[in-house]
Order: C-alpha cells, then structure tokens, then sequence
C-alpha cells in the first residue's frame, strides 16, 4: 500500500481531473513549444495538457515507476522521466527551460516550497509560466482525523515517527514567494463539490492518495482494515447521505500561474 498505484488512483479519475483542466484553460500562453508535467501520475493530467497544446512536445515526470509505466502506456507520445520533483527543480540550468512547467496535484508532497518553488521557477523559459495545483483541504476533517488517529494511544505505536503528509500553503504565502520573481501573478482557490457516491467513497477516495502513507506504515492486510473502519466511522456524523444515497464532499484547491517575463 506505500506504493502509488494507478488504478486506485484513477478509480476517480474524473474528480482528479477537473481542476486540472481549470488551470490548463486559465494559462495565457498560447504556443508552448515545450512543456514539462511535474508529478504527471498515470498520464490523466497530461492527456489535459495535450488537448490544450496539441502541437507542443511534452514530458512527464513522476518518482513513481508504476505512474509512468500506466502513462507510458495511456499517452505514448510524450516522453516519460521517473525522477523525484525536488531533485528536478534543484539541477535547473539555464538551458533546461519549458514554455509551460504545470503540476497538478502533486506540489502538496514537497517539504520547503520556499526553497522549492523559486527553483522550479528557474525551469520557465521567458514568456512563459510555471502554472500548479495543489489540494487545500488539510485544515478539513478528513485530514484531521488521520493526524489524531496516528496520535492516539490505539495507534502511534505504528507511526513513532510521524507520517509525511500534505503541506500546502496560503495563497498569500505563493504570492509573496513568487511576486519577486514573475512578471504577473494569477492566484486563486476553488472550493469542488465533489457528489459522492456513498460515504466509503471518500475513503476509497483518499487511499489513493492521502492515506497512502499511513496505510503504508502498517505492517498487515488486518491493521490496514481495522485503521479504515475507525477512518470510516469518524467521518460519518460529518458527512451524511442526501436523498438519493450520495455524499457531498467538499475538496478545496489552490491554483498558481506564474508568468516569466517575455525579455
């Protein structure tokens, strides 16, 4: 379960999706000739980023093997890296740049996006702009309950050194990093409400993604399970089912488009 896996991921492919075509059809540059797709996953974001640019050439770069291979295999024209996005943005050169460098969902993984951020910057050619999605939702109770869950007296003995979660900041945060650096700052945040089909939905939901590195630290099939049903059971008060048997459940996201500028 610590490994990315592209069918649980893609098991809501169209929720994962969708903001990524927001911030594809808000970036304003309209010929790239190169672009790169930071945390690019199974393939999803960058089949958006092919029907945007059809005409660029476009790499992916995820540090998962098991992503790449299901992307190599979903987009076969675009050339695949495995390789981790901290390490990427850290070996910038000059002559390594893309008229688009775009992440969807997956910026959220970095420790130090101070740090992080202006090098991935150093990636985006003149004229062009480094456009990220990041989930926003971290404050929310279905990342709350995961924290307390790993803190309690049930649990921390699984997780005695913490668990590497999310981290995303404010908007003014990636305003102040990044206003030094770029010549037009585009930022905002959109609130999803996302219908669920059922309650466990949300948590096959999260498994893909946020829970992975908890179930990860658990050492059997049986811990795992009882670690989702406890899961399962704190978020039913705060989710109740509507009418019709679905569950709303909001997903904040935060966009950034940092433009370069053209001289």
């Amino acid at each position: 379960m610590h490994t990315w896996n592209p069918n649980q991921y893609l098991k809501f492919e169209s929720e994962r999706t969708r903001p990524c075509q927001d911030l594809a059809n808000r970036v304003l540059v309209e010929h790239p000739r190169r672009i790169i797709d930071l945390g690019c996953g199974p393939g999803n974001s960058t089949a958006v980023v092919i029907r945007r640019w059809p005409e660029a050439e476009i790499t992916g770069l995820d540090s998962s093997s098991d992503m790449i291979a299901a992307a190599r295999q979903a987009v076969p024209r675009v050339k695949w890296i495995i390789g981790g996005i901290e390490n990427w943005a850290a070996g910038s050169e000059n002559s390594d740049r893309y008229d688009v460098v775009f992440s969807n969902a997956a910026f959220q993984w970095i420790a130090d996006h101070a740090r992080t951020f202006p090098q991935i910057f150093n990636h985006v050619a003149p004229g062009g702009a480094l456009a990220a999605q990041m989930p926003a939702s971290q404050s929310d109770p279905v990342h709350r309950f995961m924290r307390e869950m790993a803190r309690s007296a049930a649990w921390q003995a699984s997780f005695p050194n913490g668990v590497k979660e999310w981290r995303t900041e404010s908007a003014a945060y990636y305003y102040d990093v990044l206003s030094p650096l770029a010549a037009q700052l585009d930022i905002w945040e959109t609130n999803y409400l996302q219908v669920m089909p059922s309650l466990e939905s949300i948590v096959e939901f999260f498994k893909g993604t946020a829970l992975r590195p908890y179930l990860g630290l658990l050492h059997t099939e049986t811990e795992r399970a009882r670690f989702l049903a406890e899961y399962l059971e704190n978020l039913r008060p705060l989710y109740p089912p509507r009418s019709d048997g679905s569950v709303l459940f909001p997903f904040n996201r935060i966009f950034v488009v940092a433009y370069r500028s053209a001289g």
